[in-house]
């Protein structure tokens, strides 16, 4: 099982070149970044975390930046996106942002990717939050062959456009892996587009059916990443003994000093279980 870490980078944490060298020094494999391209003042939707949006939603950096900025300063560390909103993004610009990241990192980026939750932020980007779920779908395909084809297009509801010239490819063939994220109503995206599933915070009694019943859905064996994992020992066994591919430690945006405090605890779980 391998372990990485999870986090909302901003303006008051600790520097994206400053994270990426310490996770690297400790072992661990990955950073995955949250994405949120502003707050609505009047946002009506609740979080779905309960209570009060807690600041660091307000602050987050551009998710394609920083990784670029960790790109430079490491060697081995798989840079994800956790997740980036597709709901908000234009597919054609966002294709050329992962490749470029993919090419500048030497084949190190993942794409995951959700439909979001915040209706009234979506809004703001032209989304009608009806019609998300079918947006992503197609924006993802699109992706997909903007990546793939010398010559792409792609004709949707949605997503319109005659053949079209994208470069930089990315290295990784055929591309970079997409990690789907969401609960259960994800699955068919994760069969139908997904490399792998990003389960977000979701405890081992619950995993272990859904991981079942979601290579029901996909018709075969789909590597599972879970999302926001405390550094329990005890709640990683049960997590190990499902045969999870990756978990994440949940890192909270806090300054240098405190951050690479909590970088020791993961690394020293982490070596646990290797």
């Amino acid at each position: 099982m391998k372990f990485g870490v999870s986090t909302f980078l901003t303006d008051q944490g600790i520097a994206p070149t400053a994270l990426g060298p310490a996770l690297e020094e400790r072992g661990l494999d990955s950073l995955f970044i949250a994405e949120h391209t502003h707050i609505p003042v009047e946002r009506r939707t609740p979080y779905p975390g309960g209570g009060e949006l807690p600041e660091i939603y307000y602050r987050t950096l551009d998710p394609f930046v920083a990784l670029a900025a960790v790109a430079a300063v490491t060697e081995r560390l798989l840079l994800g996106t956790g997740i980036a909103l597709v709901v908000q993004r234009d597919p054609i610009t966002t294709a050329k942002e992962v490749a470029s990241l993919d090419l500048i990192s030497g084949g190190r980026a993942i794409f995951g990717v959700g439909i979001g939750w915040n209706r009234e932020e979506m809004a703001n980007h032209g989304t009608d939050p009806r019609t998300r779920g079918h947006l992503v779908d197609e924006r993802l395909q699109a992706i997909r062959e903007l990546w793939t084809q010398e010559k792409a297009e792609f004709h949707g509801e949605f997503v319109d456009f005659d053949p079209v010239y994208s470069w930089p490819k990315p290295v990784q063939r055929p591309h970079p892996p997409i990690y789907v994220g969401g609960g259960e109503g994800a699955f068919p995206r994760v069969a139908a587009l997904g490399d792998a599933w990003l389960a977000n915070s979701t405890s081992p009694d619950q995993l272990g059916p859904q991981i079942e019943r979601l290579r029901g859905t996909a018709g075969r064996d789909v590597p599972v990443t879970v999302y926001a994992v405390p550094s329990d020992p005890d709640i990683i066994e049960r997590y190990a003994q499902l045969d999870v591919e990756r978990l994440l430690f949940y890192l909270p945006t806090v300054p240098e000093p405190e951050t690479l405090g909590h970088l020791d605890r993961f690394a020293e779980v982490a070596g646990r279980f290797r």
